[in-house]
């Protein structure tokens, strides 16, 4: 009982209109609405704090002839300047950007100081109508009972706080009107019970309706502000409240951080489980991500695994720092999903507001500079914005920008690296792989500007370049030899991609045979649907599908049984390690067996010794390709690559 009393207080002296039987809420849209209410009392607050400075006045005036002078000038002058620097207070703090979110204590202390002041004008009718004159006593009516109307108009949506204001003018009324035996105050009396009770009838009435008003406005503003998955802020709330952030810098120095959050494991997660699981995992992250935080901020979701918190009114960088660790923390326990416990992990970046910047342009690239530092530390990883960042994101930048016109300088290129036929000792094809002579960079390691490519788009042209000079290169090498075309996820579930490759088989005209895709089992599983179709239009073609780095994926077997590949290429984690470690060995024979029954070639990736190559020799193994075999050779080096005898001499058993 005595805890259903003290959360019930709670809620009524925080402002909860469910205490008085109004709308229930939960506590982020209660804080809502105490914004909004707060707004408004500090919208009337100026023109209030004036009356009350002016009624000041004019009762000190009213009272200049009483005994109680001397009291009552020290009493006016006392609140006319206390009314007076309340009302500067509350034109700055109108001119700051409204909050999204106002919390209970900061209501309490509204009640409180509506409290106050309620007993300050409470105080007058008990310590000066005995004494007045008639013309006194008429000033002081005339005054309360502006001062009751007008402060239950001021917290005409906050009952509460209505209720505090105009209590101890009742009380006070009532004692000064108690001692008098006068009917005709004793009617006045009466006028004040009836008047009262209408004010307090009519608070109730419309702050009930206006908590329903917001109510309906928020939830109206969560189809464009929420994310449908999470319920929480979307990309454009968050850009709202970053910019309120930055404007009450602007206005009060209020300093803030931003957090910017991936998650490391995401990709996995619908590699391994399919987007019903991922959108799972996106919610119970989302849940846990924001208990993290205090009750005034959201995390937002901005992208498909990225989560952003703008943390206001910072008072030192270890709040911030606090919060993030607790973002780290709470991916610590495992994700139940479907039955299964999925581990999950967070990178975070910080920045600092105004240190790193004081537009959000500057924020949130810093911000994205930090956390790719962090990423780049590993999962778990949390990092404050350094200049060093800066640099690093104005070199990815400018990379990015040389990307974009390195097809058109014609500065890619292709090398090729051979497949060698174990059976036959000749070599059947070779992979295209894509290389960027940078003018003053020199060689850019694919690992560099693919990720870029495949951020900003730029990989449909640069995929489509590639396909286009891969079969134009094809059409000089003897007809038995293919080309085999890296995929990246983005290239591959392009509708246009078909018509590219038809377009470039046609206008080299190579036979589609001579063609092999490769795609990785990463980027297949997360698209499973729109791979299956376009892997069968590529088959009906006659373009032969290879399944790249086979093993280190999560469901390899059954996209085997499932999807029409036509080679499997071993991943070279395996074969580095078969000699020495009896169950690489052992995955390698299986896969070899497996596919034969299967009717798919294998190709063993990177064969680095003869030991190794005489081993796939003896298990049966179709191709091989490593460095043993050949490094990648530029296209005039190929035909050196394709002398028959050479090869029989170098690589018979």
């Amino acid at each position: 009982m005595r805890t259903q009393l003290t959360t019930y207080f709670a809620r009524l002296f925080a402002g909860d209109l469910s205490a008085f039987g109004g709308p229930a809420t939960d506590e982020a849209l209660a804080g809502h609405i105490r914004a909004e209410q707060m707004s408004l009392v500090l919208g009337y607050s100026v023109g209030i704090m004036l009356a009350n400075a002016c009624n000041a006045a004019v009762l000190a005036i009213a009272l200049w002839q009483s005994p109680d002078r001397a009291f009552a000038l020290i009493w006016a002058v006392t609140v006319a300047g206390a009314a007076i620097a309340f009302g500067v207070q509350s034109h700055a703090s109108r001119r700051i950007t409204k909050p999204q979110f106002v919390s209970r204590r900061a209501v309490h202390r509204l009640v409180r100081n509506a409290f106050v002041l309620g007993a300050v004008w409470g105080i007058v009718p008990v310590a000066f109508f005995a004494d007045a004159d008639t013309g006194g006593k008429l000033v002081i009516t005339c005054l309360c009972s502006g001062m009751l109307a007008g402060g239950a108009f001021a917290f005409a949506t906050i009952p509460i706080a209505a209720i505090a204001f105009t209590a101890p003018l009742f009380l006070g009324i009532a004692i000064c009107l108690g001692r008098s035996n006068d009917v005709a105050y004793l009617l006045i009396a009466i006028l004040v019970a009836v008047y009262g009770t209408v004010l307090l009838r009519a608070v109730f009435v419309n702050s009930f309706s206006f908590a329903r008003r917001v109510i309906r406005q928020v939830e109206a503003e969560r189809t464009v502000r929420q994310d449908p998955l999470t319920h929480l802020p979307n990309r454009f709330a968050f850009n709202e409240t970053l910019d309120a952030a930055l404007k009450r810098l602007a206005l009060s120095g209020e300093e803030f951080a931003v957090l910017l959050l991936d998650l490391d494991r995401f990709k996995e997660v619908n590699d391994k489980f399919g987007h019903p699981a991922g959108d799972e995992f996106l919610v119970q992250v989302a849940s846990r991500l924001q208990r993290c935080t205090r009750a005034a901020e959201h995390v937002a979701r901005i992208g498909g695994d990225e989560f952003a918190l703008v943390m206001a009114n910072l008072a030192r960088p270890e709040d911030a720092l606090e919060i993030a660790e607790r973002f780290v923390a709470s991916f610590a326990e495992p994700f139940p999903i479907e039955g299964r416990q999925i581990v999950g992990a967070t990178s975070v970046g910080i920045v600092l507001a105004p240190r790193d910047g004081n537009t959000a342009l500057d924020v949130m690239k810093n911000a994205d500079a930090a956390l790719y530092r962090a990423k780049k530390a590993g999962p778990g990883t949390v990092c404050f914005f350094e200049d060093s960042d800066d640099r690093v994101s104005r070199d990815r930048k400018a990379l990015q920008s040389d990307l974009e016109g390195a097809i058109a300088r014609d500065e890619l290129f292709l090398a090729f690296q051979p497949f060698l036929d174990l059976a036959e000792n000749r070599i059947t094809g070779f992979e295209a792989l894509l290389r960027w002579q940078h003018p003053s960079r020199g060689l850019v390691p694919p690992s560099e500007f693919i990720p870029i490519a495949e951020e900003t788009g730029l990989i449909h042209e640069i995929g489509e370049w590639v396909i286009r000079r891969a079969c134009a290169t094809l059409a000089d090498w003897p007809e038995e030899i293919r080309v085999a075309v890296n995929f990246s996820a983005a290239q591959f579930h392009n509708t246009g991609i078909l018509q590219t490759i038809v377009q470039a088989l046609a206008h080299t005209k190579v036979s589609p045979s001579r063609l092999e895709v490769e795609i990785t089992e990463s980027m297949l599983l997360s698209k499973y649907g729109s791979a299956a179709s376009i892997l069968n239009a590529l088959l009906q073609l006659g373009v032969t599908v290879a399944l790249d780095d086979f093993g280190t994926g999560f469901s390899s077997l059954t996209y085997l049984r499932k999807l029409p590949f036509s080679r499997i290429k071993i991943d070279q984690s395996f074969i580095s390690d078969m000699l020495v470690q009896p169950d690489c060995a052992a995955i390698v024979k299986s896969v070899i067996s497996l596919a034969r029954d299967l009717r798919i070639a294998v190709v063993a990736e990177g064969v680095e010794t003869a030991d190794q190559l005489e081993y796939l020799r003896q298990i049966s193994c179709d191709e091989v390709q490593g460095y043993l075999i050949s490094r990648p050779v530029s296209a005039d080096g190929v035909l050196a690559l394709l002398d028959t005898k050479k090869l029989v001499a170098t690589y018979a058993a």
